[in-house]
């Protein structure tokens, strides 16, 4: 007779308090928890139900469709929902799958296709997080009686003196600030995020020392609708008709060619151009309407000012005329100096220290106290200029 395995010892892992009353009526103390199928989500939905609160766990069915239910690193894909609900009933909550297809496509994936056809570079990430889980799902999670909801971002949020704040978390590498700049004020003091001090490395040997069943599962890469990268290919699906060509012009007017489509572009683009004058060449400009994509030498990408639209303002002195700040122009950039000028009805000039390279309409600019990891807001950019 084999011998009976011994449980593994999981008091190392941490003790989650979410604050929303005492420990002791935990148990009577509903919390949902979006679960995506990943290792992140999954530790976090561990962590809460062992701290004693009454769990229940969400999951969306987001993008189900072919190829993105059998590719790796695809969110929201038939595998992720299984995952998801193995990790459940592994850990004795319930669990619910929730049909939210068609709300992304008329609110993430149709807005995605017309950034792009208007010769933006959108993020529907962002978009996904501040109508479909950030709205839709925590108005569900409300009607459920919960009291919070938790989900897996590297995102740390804390009580201030004045209500809650968003803040960077410890692991700066996997700092999801940038995509969560939308969040409001009312949308904060209702979520927690447990993960904020804690690294990657550490959740990955949580799940390990839990046995969850996702605990080397790879991290999304991807958009979770876009395959292989291939934004093209998904946006002449979703409209047919939008591949008009246009001129390929350089910025001092001489026409260099053609293209078959302004969505095989974006601004900073240097490669497959499909013109070649001997200097390299980059796309410094889109003009949708005109269907010209303008092209120029490096430096011509250079942008000081940046004009926002639908600023969300997470800071307490939002009638501030000016301010210093600082900002991130691309998820993959550190926080820079910057100057703020909120100007009212959801929109803010941003003076940059220094001048950066293909800035582009569509992005997000998400804003930083200089002198903490406290979060401030952001804002879509809507158009820049050199100064």
């Amino acid at each position: 007779m084999s011998e009976q395995m011994a449980s593994p010892d999981i008091s190392g892992l941490p003790d989650i308090d979410l604050d929303i009353g005492s420990k002791q009526a935990r148990a009577n103390q509903r919390v949902v928890v979006a679960m995506s199928g990943g290792v992140d989500s999954s530790v976090a939905a561990a962590l809460v139900k062992r701290a004693g609160y009454d769990v229940v766990g969400v999951t969306l069915q987001l993008y189900d469709h072919g190829e993105a239910i059998r590719r790796k690193g695809a969110c929201c894909a038939g595998q992720d929902i299984h995952d998801a609900r193995s990790v459940a009933a592994s850990l004795d909550i319930p669990h619910y799958v929730l049909d939210y297809e068609s709300r992304f496509r008329e609110q993430v994936m149709d807005e995605f296709v017309d950034s792009y056809l208007a010769g933006h570079t959108p993020i529907p990430c962002i978009r996904c997080n501040e109508t479909v889980k950030f709205r839709d799902l925590l108005s569900m999670a409300q009607d459920l009686g919960a009291e919070a909801m938790v989900t897996g971002h590297y995102i740390a949020s804390q009580r201030g003196p004045h209500g809650w704040e968003m803040h960077r978390p410890v692991d700066l590498a996997r700092d999801q600030s940038y995509f969560l700049f939308s969040t409001t004020q009312e949308q904060l003091d209702f979520l927690r995020f447990p993960l904020a001090g804690l690294t990657k490395d550490e959740i990955r040997d949580y799940a390990e020392l839990l046995g969850l069943v996702v605990a080397n599962k790879p991290d999304s890469q991807d958009i979770c609708f876009v395959p292989n990268g291939d934004y093209a290919g998904v946006i002449k699906r979703l409209r047919p008709d939008c591949s008009l060509p246009g001129d390929i012009l350089h910025m001092d007017g001489t026409l260099l060619g053609q293209h078959q489509g302004v969505l095989h572009y974006t601004v900073g683009q240097r490669r497959g151009l499909g013109v070649a004058t001997g200097d390299p060449l980059y796309v410094v400009s889109i003009d949708a309407d005109a269907r010209q994509v303008i092209v120029g030498p490096k430096e011509a990408l250079a942008r000081q000012k940046i004009f926002l639209s639908e600023v969300n303002w997470l800071g307490l002195d939002a009638d501030t005329q000016e301010r210093d700040v600082r900002v991130r122009i691309r998820s993959t950039s550190e926080p820079a100096p910057a100057r703020i000028k909120l100007t009212g009805e959801g929109a803010a000039e941003i003076l940059l220290a220094s001048a950066e390279e293909g800035v582009s309409p569509g992005q997000a600019c998400v804003f930083y106290e200089t002198d903490s990891p406290r979060v401030l807001g952001g804002g879509w950019i809507a158009s820049t200029a050199l100064d």
